[in-house]
């Protein structure tokens, strides 16, 4: 069982012609590499390919391999001879190598989510002893599920963004986030970390709430005896709970573990994908860092899509065909130029929505800012 293992997955990344036309094989690879705990997909291809976001391709072209997921911490791979490439197995004690680090992305997995309303949901209407907040081990009364029965499961969830896009026929679109009340209601709340992108004028189109995962609860009483609320008991150690928070059913598995890059399905219209937001982040993010992009299911993004990220060119005055020394903040639009878009870095989707997905980080030369155009990953410009 060892064989179509280790070796496939060694052939796959290391070896015959294919890889070398498809992936661009790194000139200074060392003989041999030994996989570490710690280490993705991504990563390991980064040090061997020009661009390894292209591994599934390699993968396609070997037959033998069944499970391009299952390499270990430990496992030695050859990489002497590009024709003739071995594989010596190594410790079983650890998880295979994932595609991208899942520590970084399983808060982003578990606890959000975007959805195209929520004012339906069940709501909490008070807590345990008139509490503010609520935690672990204590009781939040909700309203709106008159049928729940004991026993059954639900995450409590808080509406914290409101995305929106604008279109522009004359330029490219232009994106917006509103940070919501307890009640989901828009306000300025300058504490919250998810950032938003410019906004202008018309053509307003909802892409989406985001709904943060707060903790979870097991129902202990329904509505009977005249009771009109549902008794949940919170049986999470995560965030505190208030009135206004919404709840939704619990999901055995509503989100991938394993990711195969690959290019977006289709070209995107120039100013039409764009980085919504950064987590964690006033307006900036790096590798390894979770973004919130403009694009999802109805443009053909998928778990595993790659983006690159670029900075949108400005626009500048010629100050030599301006009038620019007699009045420098006056200048027509003929003396305009255009500077080009600066690369920035490459991200893959990891959870995809509608109208927004959200994405990781890979590698990149300079910041991810909001606002940035999302490309092909081969994009030349």
């Amino acid at each position: 069982m060892l064989k179509p293992i280790r070796t496939a997955m060694t052939a796959a990344l290391l070896t015959i012609a294919t890889f070398a036309m498809a992936a661009e094989i790194r000139g200074d690879h060392p003989d041999t590499y030994v996989v570490k705990k710690g280490d993705t997909l991504w990563d390991i291809a980064g040090r061997f390919l020009e661009k390894p976001w292209l591994w599934p391709e390699i993968w396609q072209a070997n037959p033998q391999v069944e499970n391009p997921h299952l390499i270990y911490p430990g496992d030695v791979l050859s990489l002497a001879y590009l024709n003739r490439v071995t594989a010596d197995p190594g410790p079983r004690q650890a998880e295979p190598v994932t595609g991208v680090p899942l520590s970084e992305v399983e808060p982003f997995l578990k606890d959000l989510r975007v959805v195209d309303q929520f004012e339906h949901l069940p709501h909490v209407v008070a807590l345990e002893e008139g509490r503010l907040r609520t935690t672990q081990g204590q009781v939040a009364y909700v309203k709106g599920l008159p049928e729940a029965q004991p026993g059954q499961r639900y995450q409590v969830v808080r509406p914290t963004q409101r995305y929106t896009r604008l279109d522009r026929e004359a330029c490219c679109d232009i994106f917006h986030k509103d940070d919501l009340d307890f009640r989901g209601r828009r306000t300025v709340d300058f504490e919250q970390f998810w950032t938003n992108a410019v906004v202008s004028d018309n053509g307003h189109e909802l892409l989406g709430y985001e709904l943060m995962q707060q903790n979870t609860g097991t129902v202990t009483r329904g509505e009977v005896g005249g009771i009109e609320v549902t008794t949940l008991l919170l049986d999470d150690s995560g965030r505190e709970v208030r009135v206004g928070d919404r709840l939704i059913p619990v999901e055995a598995q509503p989100y991938d573990l394993q990711f195969f890059p690959h290019a977006p399905s289709q070209q995107l219209e120039y100013g039409r994908a764009r980085v919504l937001a950064v987590a964690d982040m006033l307006s900036t993010g790096g590798n390894r860092d979770v973004v919130a992009l403009s694009v999802g299911a109805r443009d053909g993004v998928d778990n595993g899509t790659v983006f690159s990220s670029w900075e949108v060119g400005d626009v500048e005055p010629d100050r030599l065909t301006s009038a620019w020394d007699r009045s420098p903040d006056s200048y027509g639009r003929a003396s305009e130029v255009r500077l080009p878009d600066e690369f920035a870095g490459h991200m893959m989707v990891f959870r995809t929505f509608d109208k927004v997905s959200y994405a990781l980080v890979m590698d990149g030369i300079r910041p991810i800012r909001v606002g940035h155009e999302l490309k092909h990953p081969d994009a030349p410009y």
